[in-house]
């Protein structure tokens, strides 16, 4: 029955929409999923939850729109291509076939006939043709930027193929390169998506409250510290002025310039600056990781009351976010205390609670505002009192401003992988960067290729990025995009799959758009969410929808837990298998005790859920 069933459904296109403007539409999309070969119970999960919700609209009479397709770029793809020995093109669209299939027995109602994969060069052509017009319009950039770098295969390294240091295929240590990389300044929306939040009413929550703390809105003041007995100053951004009559000590990035400039001084500065230069920390570690720094010799001078404090170079202090050096509080913040403390620096207390509570700052930070105390002057304010006081002296005296920071950084879309889409950038013989000229798009990837596990194979072979522009001899770029980039628009392009005038027909993206019920992961909150709430407003603003946001309802279906099962390999990575692969035994409480590998019979071992 259900065959037959399914059968009808093929021969009646029973599925399939079109524009209907006499129709109340309804668009339902569940995240596309990546190819990897089968589905698990997650995709099964959300899946099902939007065919129910399609089913029901097109019940009340909608013209429902319910699409599939396949986010196929991405290092997975590599990773299994060299496993295998085959190209990732080929054990992609593999995926794709098994997969498709195993939706279809599932008997999900889906427009087949918009279905797209994102490594088609007809999809990512349009994502490149994009991509330039950002360029022209200012919103696209290039600068240096650290990465993984392998010495000894002298390839970049994602961060998932580090393994304890170590690169997971050579071993060796990784080290810390800049490289050229290219940007997209996400940071010009930054005000315009923190605010969209507030009218966002069929959104979860928790997932606005991600995205705010992301983008991260702080006002507080610039200001800069003269430096003893050297040209310039040392400049800094804080949220708490009202604490700055108790900073004890300035801290700088590894790559600050003053930082450089104690390395050339003293051989102990230069030894801890290139540990720390070694060692990739992501802001999300900052809390936990060990403090660890060194003082430059070098004074900064209070701005307030002439003091001499020391500068030194901090592991914790990040050269991309601010101005790569702070002022430290550490009687009134939580990390400047733990640096103090282990170093033997002063803290002083500056700021008192609004109660009679007793603290103690020798022992632990007081974070919370207050009243001002040992602040001269402004002894007896409030913090917020404060905050404005030394605000206005500070501009009064042309050393500091009040300033709107963003936590948010400019998205780096470069990767130094083969299986995304390239970058659609050039270079002259004379260094002149340009976009590849529309009439020259798609530049596609080969696909074609063997994969070695060391080198992009369009970075490999010198012929591929050769070509011409206007007669003369020219370079492609030969990094590819963050594979975010496909999953930031691949909604609008659902609406016109075919359209091939342009990246979307906007009669048909202002039919279906916005999206009215989107599923997907809460873990997709602050990477992929964001970047299509960005790419949409992009998208608004070269003309090609009239919408402001991509999704009117966001449901997060939640995640489903199984145990995991891995051996270790001798490069230090690990093997994954699938939990159907592996036979398990389990105690008198359920709990697995022994795991043994189905094709082998060897053991495996259990990662926990």
């Amino acid at each position: 029955m259900e065959q037959q069933v399914q059968d009808y459904w093929l021969q009646n296109h029973s599925f399939e929409v079109t524009e209907d403007p006499t129709r109340e539409k309804f668009y339902c999309l569940s995240m596309l999923p990546y190819p990897s070969g089968h589905l698990h119970m997650g995709h099964v999960r959300n899946y099902t939850i939007g065919d129910v919700i399609s089913r029901y609209q097109r019940m009340q009479g909608k013209n429902v729109m319910q699409p599939m397709g396949w986010d196929a770029f991405g290092l997975p793809a590599e990773n299994a291509a060299i496993a295998n020995k085959s190209a990732p093109a080929k054990w992609t669209r593999s995926n794709i076939d098994y997969m498709k299939n195993q939706l279809k027995q599932l008997g999900f109602g889906y427009d087949w006939s918009r279905e797209l994969a994102t490594c088609d060069p007809e999809y990512y052509r349009w994502e490149q043709w994009f991509f330039a017009r950002l360029y022209e319009k200012g919103l696209v950039y290039k600068k240096m930027s650290t990465v993984n770098w392998d010495p000894v295969d002298q390839t970049v390294l994602a961060n998932e193929q580090v393994v304890d240091g170590r690169g997971w295929r050579s071993g060796a240590l990784v080290e810390q390169k800049k490289i050229p990389q290219w940007f997209i300044r996400i940071t010009d929306y930054a005000e315009e998506l923190l605010n969209d939040l507030e009218d966002m009413e069929g959104w979860p929550e928790q997932v606005k409250t991600m995205q705010r703390n992301w983008i991260g809105k702080s006002v507080g003041t610039e200001l800069t510290f003269p430096l003893k007995e050297q040209e310039g100053g040392l400049t800094v951004y804080t949220t708490r002025p009202d604490t700055l009559m108790g900073v004890s000590y300035m801290a700088v990035a590894a790559e600050h310039p003053l930082a450089k400039a104690a390395a050339e001084r003293h051989r102990d500065v230069a030894e801890f600056v290139d540990q720390c230069r070694n060692s990739k920390v992501a802001e999300a570690e900052l809390a936990t990781m060990e403090k660890k720094g060194i003082d430059t010799g070098f004074k900064a001078i209070h701005p307030l009351t002439q003091e001499e404090i020391p500068v030194w170079v901090a592991n914790f202090v990040l050269t991309d976010y601010g101005t790569g050096a702070l002022m430290a509080v550490p009687g009134h913040d939580e990390r400047d205390h733990e640096f103090a403390v282990k170093y033997k620096l002063p803290i002083k207390q500056v700021i008192a609670p609004n109660d009679s509570r007793d603290i103690d700052i020798q022992e632990q930070a007081f974070t919370e505002k207050g009243v001002l105390v040992s602040s001269g002057k402004y002894s007896g304010l409030t913090s917020e009192e404060a905050f404005e006081e030394i605000a206005d002296y500070l501009e009064a005296q042309g050393i500091g401003k009040r300033t709107v920071n963003y936590r948010l950084r400019d998205w780096g879309v470069s990767r130094q992988r083969y299986w995304g889409a390239p970058i659609p950038m050039m270079t002259l013989e004379d260094g002149t960067e340009m976009p590849v000229p529309d009439d020259q798009l798609p530049v596609r990837l080969p696909e074609d290729v063997e994969m070695d596990g060391v080198q992009s194979p369009i970075k490999a072979d010198p012929e591929w990025c050769k070509t011409e522009y206007n007669g003369q001899p020219a370079t492609l770029e030969t990094d590819t995009f963050d594979t975010f980039m496909e999953s930031s628009w691949y909604y609008a392009r659902f609406c016109s799959p075919n359209y091939d005038k342009g990246m979307l027909d906007p009669a048909a993206a202002n039919y279906w758009l916005p999206v009215d019920q989107y599923i997907g992961g809460i873990e997709h909150a602050i990477l992929h969410l964001l970047y299509a709430r960005f790419f949409h407003k992009l998208l608004r603003d070269v003309g090609l929808v009239n919408s402001s946001e991509p999704f009117k309802r966001l449901l997060t279906q939640g995640m489903v837990l199984a145990e995991t099962y891995y051996r270790n390999e001798a490069n230090g990575g690990k093997t994954w298998f699938n939990p159907a692969d592996v036979t398990v035994e389990r105690d008198g409480k359920g709990q697995v005790v022994r795991a043994v590998l189905k094709s082998d019979g060897e053991p495996v071992e259990i990662g926990g859920v």
